[in-house]
């Protein structure tokens, strides 16, 4: 896997048409879920990009904290359903921690998980830190990793 990091402005218009098509193409149409995923939190973040090949196969938006949540946060998690069951979801999450920890100090990570992968972020360290909401249709909850 080849990691990209960067910030907003420093994307070229490749990766954010790839970013934003695999999001798309995951939030929107496999989730049919029509919702605004434009949500001006994309400028001040960055962008954690995973490559196969030349292939985007996996993404997160690692957020600052003071934007989501107090503490920083990963959201945007998403992996190419080409390219699901090769373990690439982990290995996003693990690079965005280890990123989040570099860019925001080793604090309190936060997360609105979808409650259906609530094992899979507490497999992580996450462990749930709220009620259940719904979220564009869908059940989240807050999630916490804390070291």
């Amino acid at each position: 896997m080849r990691w990209v990091l960067k910030k907003f402005q420093e994307l070229t218009p490749d990766e954010l048409y790839a970013l934003l098509r695999l999001r798309a193409e995951v939030f929107v149409v496999e989730q049919t879920c029509a919702f605004q995923d434009l949500d001006n939190k994309d400028q001040p973040s960055y962008h954690l990009l995973g490559y196969q090949q030349d292939e985007l196969v996996a993404y997160t938006r690692l957020v600052p904290p003071g934007i989501s949540y107090t503490a920083a946060s990963i959201g945007r998690v998403v992996t190419s359903p080409a390219h699901r069951k090769k373990g690439f979801g982990k290995l996003v999450m693990q690079e965005s921690i280890k990123v989040c920890d570099q860019l925001f100090g080793k604090n309190t990570i936060m997360i609105g998980a979808q409650c259906y992968l609530i094992e899979f972020y507490s497999s992580l360290g996450f462990v749930p830190s709220g009620e259940v909401y719904l979220e564009d249709g869908i059940e989240h909850i807050e999630m916490t990793l804390t070291r």
